[in-house]
């Protein structure tokens, strides 16, 4: 099982997400950043490094949520969200497509 760390950033009421690439494993899907934990790296920190590696922008995990078990044709991952908050702005995509601020509502179709 892959366990994987995400963002899940909201600000003034709309919520974060980001357009995997063309290259990407699962293209051109949309999801809260994050990504893969490392052994022997603490959650928040993976969840930190990951983010200004993919966004270069800076984020303050600030609660833990629950752990999701997805289940996908050839693999199986532990999505471990955190509610985050940002503490810088100026986003710059190294890895996505796109990104887009979304209704709560809208979200919940990714």
């Amino acid at each position: 099982m892959i366990k994987v760390i995400c963002a899940i950033i909201i600000e003034d009421g709309k919520v974060f997400a980001a357009q995997r690439s063309e290259y990407m494993k699962m293209p051109l899907k949309w999801e809260f950043p994050g990504g893969k934990l490392e052994i022997g790296e603490d959650e928040a920190q993976c969840l930190i490094r990951e983010i200004k590696e993919e966004l270069s922008i800076n984020i303050q995990p600030i609660k833990k949520l629950d752990e999701v078990v997805y289940q996908y044709a050839d693999f199986e991952i532990c999505l471990i969200p955190f509610l985050s908050q940002l503490k810088t702005r100026d986003i710059r995509l190294s890895e996505h497509a796109a990104f887009a601020w979304l209704s709560p509502e809208d979200a919940l179709l990714l």
